[in-house]
């Protein structure tokens, strides 16, 4: 049997979801509380990678286990086991040829800039920007990197090449809510820092740093400068993974 499941989580103090040699990540801490209540070590394959720091409100990963008895009982028997910063959403069977990262047709990231200084609880979960910011060039230049595009400029380099730095951009949005700023990105799929690449840079433009024109300069140039800064890890959230 496949199981497809969900979970939000604090990443805080992880170092992402795939396990790697180093800090603990949350595969890893997820991987134990299955193995715990199958009594059998037990894999689980996410939809991807998050970044060290990086939350996600709905993350999504399977596995293969013979659960005879209701999903809701296994949801409750891992929220007994998993850690505060671990919270179990949702387990339902699936057909065997899903896969939690290929079968993915699109991901929802939000990145969430405060405007000011943030208290210590919104610090944890975004970045601070004070100043004035030029938001209708931000919001202008959000809405540059919709469409499909050569985001060779937004990938950082991580020791691998890439088949293909093309994207589509399904959605790319700035919203305002109260002292936030909301940055929405959907795509078909997401490079190694893209979307901080995007936080960063824009802020980078809110700050007058980066005209609007420059922006989309680099943009169409698909080329890395110093000029494309990487936001910090905290204030990006895995929204939800589309199937």
């Amino acid at each position: 049997m496949r199981w497809k499941c969900g979970c939000s989580y604090d990443g805080t103090d992880y170092s992402g979801w795939q396990t790697q040699n180093g800090p603990l990540s949350i595969q890893q801490v997820v991987e134990e509380c299955l193995s715990e209540i199958f009594k059998k070590d037990t894999k689980a394959i996410g939809s991807g990678r998050t970044d060290a720091g990086v939350h996600a409100m709905e993350q999504v990963f399977h596995f293969d286990f013979e659960w005879k008895h209701d999903p809701g009982s296994l949801v409750e028997a891992m929220r007994s086991l998993l850690p505060d910063t671990i919270t179990p959403l949702f387990v339902q069977m699936v057909e065997d040829d899903f896969h939690a990262r290929f079968s993915a047709v699109s991901k929802w990231y939000q990145y969430r800039i405060y405007l000011g200084q943030a208290t210590a609880l919104e610090n944890r979960y975004s970045w601070s920007l004070n100043g004035d910011l030029a938001l209708e060039a931000m919001a202008k230049a959000t809405s540059l990197l919709e469409g499909t595009h050569d985001f060779g400029a937004f990938a950082a380099n991580r020791g691998i090449e890439y088949k293909t730095t093309v994207r589509k951009m399904f959605r790319s949005e700035m919203l305002q809510e109260k002292d936030f700023l909301l940055l929405n990105f959907q795509a078909d799929g997401f490079m190694y820092k893209m979307v901080r690449s995007f936080a960063g840079t824009l802020a980078n433009v809110g700050l007058r740093r980066l005209s609007l024109d420059a922006f989309s300069e680099l943009l169409n140039s698909a080329e890395r400068t110093p000029m494309v800064f990487v936001a910090p890890a905290k204030g990006l959230f895995l929204k939800k993974v589309f199937y």
